[in-house]
């Protein structure tokens, strides 16, 4: 898988999470815990997608 691709993979996941996490905190009776780790995994794909992107010095 090239770099790109593996980016925008990234990037296709991270805005799912960003949907789910939407949509559960609109619902009621969502676990918060459910919610606090959905945003964990959004943030580590964030810094992947980071860390990636950055310039090579």
């Amino acid at each position: 898988m090239s770099l790109s691709s593996h980016l925008q993979e990234l990037k296709k996941k991270h805005q799912s999470l960003s949907d789910a996490v939407e949509h559960a905190q609109r619902a009621p009776g969502v676990d918060d815990l459910q919610i606090v780790d959905m945003k964990r995994q959004k943030l580590k794909i964030k810094e992947e997608i980071e860390r990636l992107s950055a310039p090579v010095a």
